[in-house]
């Protein structure tokens, strides 16, 4: 049940940070975001504010900002259909009834001759009882269709995410991967700040209880000054010589406050892979400051980016098999194991996979972040954006794709896990 819950955690806070990221700028610029959405398929829980609604969906497969204009308008208002509208206090209308137009007794029924609810925002019809006189409405920027009582906001073209600037549109999309790599960041950050940042210093950290350390008599904050004779000036340098001398006794030189004290040591063993290697059950020294942790946060950020697109080369160029790859059922089994490990071991893996995420979402591929940045860049070279047709059937087919992948390395994971 704690890894089902830790899963959950994890997964809510990438998806909803990249989307989150998505919302932020897309409403900066102006566009109008209907809905804000963490997973796929059926609504468990929905609330609205201000324009959009929030929604928590049943599938955890990512989530997503559903923009107006990225798709085509739900409604289209012909000549000839009759609707109902009802007006706002400047005589504006705010609301086009589509159906159910009896529950609204207030409203104006209206004939409809013609109508533009991108540009213009008009509607022009005959009103029932007077049919000869041709009459011209006003839509308010901000009226909505009502569909079964239920109401969604009218989006006029300004309103709408091809209306915005090719950078506009760019900060939009590109903000979802970037704020991954922001989430990582502070959560490097707080690691950081709660458990320490390493030091390089010859000074031993927090003993365990069973080692070999504590019951020779060392103790916290102890700084080593020689092993065998040989100075020591960094923790690495303590780490070495211990490593290559299981079971042999070592003489540690070590400054206690003021005292200068010769300790003997002896490592025990432990197997690492095919090689034996001497520990004494001891912690390398660590700081606790905010410095350091921003500090931290830059350089595990940066060596854990460099380190999954490493592995990406590895993969694109076949040094990597698809069979090393891991969805959802591949996390939740490692998140399991990580979880044994204690908490910051798992932020730490909650920062390494949101990282990931924002990589991932920045290649160049259909359907992604990235291959949406793709179609923006050919629009900056071109100085015309693709046509929206085009792209669309592009992002289908790659989505599609995408799946299908997703399919192929989930039941990879069932295979390796439980069969």
């Amino acid at each position: 049940m704690e890894t089902v819950i830790a899963f959950i955690v994890i997964f809510g806070a990438l998806v909803f940070f990249h989307e989150l990221g998505h919302l932020i700028l897309a409403k900066r610029a102006g566009i109008l975001c209907r809905e804000f959405a963490i997973g796929f398929g059926p609504k468990v829980f929905s609330f609205k504010r201000q324009e959009t609604v929030y929604t928590i969906r049943l599938l955890p497969l990512g989530g997503f900002v559903r923009m107006a204009g990225e798709d085509p308008e739900m409604i289209d208002v012909k000549p000839g259909y009759n609707v109902g509208l009802l007006f706002d206090s400047r005589g504006n209308a705010n609301k086009i009834i589509i159906n159910n137009k009896d529950k609204y007794p207030d409203a104006r029924i209206i004939e409809v001759e013609s109508a533009d609810l991108e540009h213009e925002m008009y509607l022009s019809g005959y009103e029932a009882g007077n049919e000869e006189v041709l009459q011209h409405f006003k839509i308010s920027d901000e009226a909505y269709f009502v569909v079964d009582q239920q109401e969604t906001q009218i989006a006029p073209y300004n309103r709408q995410f091809a209306s915005k600037t090719l950078s506009q549109r760019t900060l939009a999309i590109a903000a979802g991967p970037f704020m991954n790599f922001v989430l990582a960041f502070f959560v490097f950050i707080v690691i950081g700040l709660l458990q320490g940042t390493p030091v390089n210093e010859p000074k031993l950290g927090k003993l365990t209880e069973d080692g070999a350390a504590i019951e020779s008599g060392l103790k916290e904050g102890d700084i080593v000054q020689e092993i065998e004779g040989q100075g020591v000036n960094t923790w690495q340098d303590i780490v070495t010589i211990i490593r290559e001398n299981p079971e042999t006794e070592l003489d540690f030189t070590v400054k206690r406050e003021t005292e200068v004290l010769d300790v003997a040591v002896t490592p025990k063993t432990q197997q690492l892979g095919d090689e034996t290697i001497g520990i004494i059950g001891v912690y390398g020294p660590v700081e606790k400051s905010v410095v350091a942790s921003v500090k931290s946060g830059f350089t595990e950020t940066y060596l854990w980016t460099k380190e999954i697109l490493f592995g990406l080369g590895k993969l694109i160029t076949g040094q990597f098999s698809i069979d090393m790859l891991s969805g959802p059922v591949g996390i939740y089994v490692s998140t399991d194991t990580v979880a044994q490990s204690g908490i910051y071991y798992l932020m730490k893996w909650a920062a390494i996979l949101s990282i990931n995420l924002g990589i991932v979402n920045l290649l160049p591929i259909p359907a992604l972040d990235g291959g949406r940045l793709m179609f923006f860049a050919l629009e900056a070279v071109r100085g015309k954006p693709i046509d929206r047709h085009k792209e669309g059937m592009v992002h289908f087919v790659g989505f599609a794709l995408l799946m299908l992948l997703m399919l192929v390395v989930t039941w990879n994971d069932i295979q390796k896990f439980f069969l």
